[in-house]
């Protein structure tokens, strides 16, 4: 089931990346820690066949403070995030979302840029060719139609990041390189919504740093729900925070093709602001919970965060 990848490149800085990906746009991906990506392979969903490793680029790496802000380069795996002070310190549920990812085998691998960018799922689209084939071509996989709701204009596969909404909770910006240069964006900004192109990055930029705020004295709750603890890929994760400038920030994954996020304030009633917040997101039924029932897990979630936070 596994082809023999026609070209492997080790790039030994970003400039080298950009260009190969560059030159080989049709064909190109970057792979880091590949826990994700070498998966998708396995099952036929990824079929790129020049992959550029950028692991050994020194640049992309470590953890630093500057002034006002903390940068964490994307090839920091999540398993290295608990060894920085300033993250234990500062922004602890960063930890407690990347230590909820995989097994400690994987987060000793997988990096934090990798689990920002991992590819959305679906019931019907991770399995195998053969399965997909027999079944028959969904949107996100060069078919016709949606196979969980029938439809034939959008993919809802999900978007399924632990780390992503613990940064979107907390202000998080990302610098991006590209040929064009490096720009400051915010992290929320590069998901489109769209499950068969779920991100809004070229294909030769590189995340090159996670910058995150400091001295905002965050408080912050994290609920994941999956069928087991360990391995699983999330079917709902929330962080909901608040900081010093009493905005309550909200953001689920699992329950849309990219992360929901609504902020609001202490004088929101809870009802209104739930089903805001349920009116947000478009989970179907294509994860092994219901979209029911992950529906009636966010109310949960959002009321004993709530109560943690005594928000209530």
């Amino acid at each position: 089931m596994i082809a023999a990848e026609k070209t492997f490149v080790i790039a030994k800085s970003i400039k080298e990346a950009i260009q190969l990906a560059s030159e080989n746009p049709e064909t190109s991906k970057f792979i880091a820690g590949g826990t994700d990506l070498l998966v998708n392979k396995f099952q036929g969903n990824e079929t790129n066949s020049f992959l550029i490793d950028i692991t050994s680029i020194k640049e992309l790496k470590g953890i630093r403070k500057d002034k006002d802000y903390l940068y964490i380069g994307s090839l920091t795996t999540l398993d290295d995030l608990k060894k920085s002070k300033e993250i234990e310190s500062e922004f602890p549920v960063l930890i407690e979302a990347a230590h909820s990812v995989g097994t400690p085998l994987i987060r000793k691998t997988a990096t934090l840029g990798g689990n920002i960018l991992c590819e959305n799922r679906c019931l019907y689209y991770n399995q195998s060719d053969w399965w997909r084939e027999a079944v028959g071509y969904c949107l996100k996989c060069e078919g016709d139609v949606c196979i969980a709701t029938g439809g034939t204009k959008a993919c809802f596969s999900e978007c399924v990041s632990d780390t992503a909404p613990a940064l979107i909770s907390m202000n998080a910006q990302i610098k991006i390189e590209t040929p064009e240069g490096e720009s400051i964006v915010p992290l929320l900004s590069i998901y489109t919504g769209d499950g068969v192109a779920p991100r809004s990055l070229p294909k030769n930029a590189i995340i090159k740093e996670i910058i995150l705020p400091l001295n905002q004295q965050f408080k912050c709750t994290f609920n994941k729900l999956r069928l087991r603890e360990s391995l699983e890929f999330t079917s709902l994760t929330s962080v909901v925070s608040i900081g010093k400038d009493k905005i309550i920030r909200i953001t689920f994954t699992g329950v849309d093709p990219k992360p929901v996020y609504i902020e609001t304030n202490s004088a929101e009633d809870l009802e209104t602001l739930i089903k805001r917040i349920l009116k947000s997101s478009r989970a179907i039924d294509n994860d092994m919970f219901t979209r029911n029932y992950r529906r009636d897990i966010m109310k949960v979630y959002i009321t004993n965060s709530y109560k943690k936070l005594n928000l209530l």
